[in-house]
């Protein structure tokens, strides 16, 4: 389920059925952008599944704005777990 898409469309948050939060950020410092080169894909609420698109962003205009795009994919409640393994 998405439990946040921000307004910039540069972040989003996650819930898996196991009860997992995820934090998708895509790029550093990229809020500064105010959603110029990002597009939404999905709403609050909605259920997405394995191959969903959440939205999508323009890497030159990260690039021109002289930012990074690298993209973190976090666990936000690891704590409820015993570990977490990354999986390809």
């Amino acid at each position: 389920e998405v439990t946040i898409v921000f307004a910039t469309g540069h972040a989003y948050g996650l819930k898996t059925t196991n009860g997992a939060e995820i934090l998708i950020h895509i790029g550093i410092d990229t809020v500064s952008m105010n959603g110029d080169g990002f597009d939404q894909k999905v709403a609050q609420g909605i259920k997405v599944k394995a191959g969903d698109v959440l939205g999508t962003f323009d890497a030159a205009k990260i690039a021109a704005a002289g930012l990074d795009d690298t993209t973190m994919v976090i666990v936000t409640n690891t704590a409820d777990y015993a570990s977490v393994t990354p999986v390809a």
